[in-house]
């Protein structure tokens, strides 16, 4: 049967999520054809098989896994379909890679309704395209009421790394310049914005967004002066800055100041009593570039629409603690540590 005859037999209007959508008969088909071929459409998938192959030439491949739980699904920016589809590709882009494919896995739970699911599936398929990178692949499995939490998506992602280039956690050295590509916390701050028991008035949206565009400005300007690079997620900047200070068994030094963040972001921060700093984002990321090249790059990526707040934050320094300090506004200074416990959960 075509996709458009299933299309018109599936009630996406008024119908819900039943575990005949996961048995494998006819009514998954349905749902995949009249739903998620639709929205995601590309020719690997017409092809309908339970894998995709495809053409590599030039340059190392790099894959990544993620899996995506945001509550609530839907927050102003984005919903946990266009965050799946960018964070993967930005797990990708930190390699210094250029993102090729995707793959998508579904766990969807009896009684999701079918119109949010389709919400859900064309953000997936916009965020796809618009980044260049289609879901070529994926899976779908339905579990019983109260067994999940409306929909849980997992995604797989590859890219080519260029010959030459090859960043790592351990490469940071001292007196590399830290650059971070703009404001920290929006996303955060968004996702809590809708949260029923937090919900408070912001015109914040998610930051969430495809790097890889910023990243091969950075690659081309950079080159091998760039180290290593990250995206802020969970945890934030802070978790980000301490891993790598324990991977390259340094420490870094950096400046209030210099770390950008939009004054409804602090509000909301100080609100709740959380530290921009700990909140997670999903369109920025943390670069460490050798001093002589700091500049050019940085030029670089503010030139570039989503880096042009980046800024230089401050080092990296020879620390056998692999201490990430901070000097504050007024004058002191303290210790970023570790995040202890979950400050934010279920924020990807």
């Amino acid at each position: 049967m075509t996709i458009k005859a299933y299309k018109r037999r599936l009630d996406i209007k008024d119908g819900c999520v039943d575990l005949s959508h996961g048995s494998g008969g006819r009514a998954m088909s349905q749902l995949i054809s009249g739903l998620f071929y639709e929205a995601l459409d590309n020719k690997w998938l017409r092809r309908g098989n339970d894998q995709s192959a495809f053409e590599v030439s030039g340059g190392r491949l790099v894959m990544t896994t993620d899996g995506y739980v945001v509550s609530p699904l839907f927050f102003p920016g984005g919903n946990i379909g266009s965050l799946a589809v960018h964070g993967t590709i930005n797990d990708v882009a930190m390699a210094g890679a250029r993102p090729l494919f995707l793959s998508a896995g579904f766990i969807l739970e009896e009684g999701f309704a079918l119109a949010d699911l389709k919400r859900i599936a064309d953000s997936m398929g916009d965020a796809s395209r618009a980044a260049g990178v289609p879901v070529i692949t994926g899976d779908t499995k339905v579990v019983e009421r109260g067994k999940a939490d409306g929909v849980f998506i997992t995604t797989t992602g590859v890219g080519v790394v260029p010959d030459g280039l090859d960043l790592s956690a351990e490469k940071a050295r001292p007196e590399d310049s830290v650059i971070l590509s703009g404001t920290i916390g929006d996303h955060g701050v968004a996702v809590m914005s809708k949260r029923q028991n937090l919900a408070f008035e912001t015109h914040i949206l998610s930051d969430s967004a495809p790097l890889h565009g910023l990243v091969a400005v950075m690659v081309e300007s950079g080159g091998q002066a760039l180290r290593v690079m990250r995206d802020p997620t969970r945890g934030g900047l802070a978790a980000t800055l301490n891993e790598l200070a324990q991977q390259s068994n340094v420490g870094f030094r950096i400046a209030e100041e210099a770390v950008p963040v939009k004054p409804e972001v602090a509000a909301a921060c100080d609100l709740l009593g959380l530290d921009p700093l700990y909140v997670a984002n999903e369109g920025k990321l943390v670069a460490i570039v050798a001093p002589e090249a700091a500049k050019k790059v940085l030029a670089a990526m503010r030139a570039h629409p989503l880096g042009r707040d980046a800024a230089i934050i401050g080092k990296v320094i020879a620390d056998d603690h692999n201490f990430v300090q901070m000097a504050t506004s007024f004058g002191g200074g303290r210790i970023v540590d570790w995040l202890s416990g979950e400050q934010l959960p279920r924020i990807c």
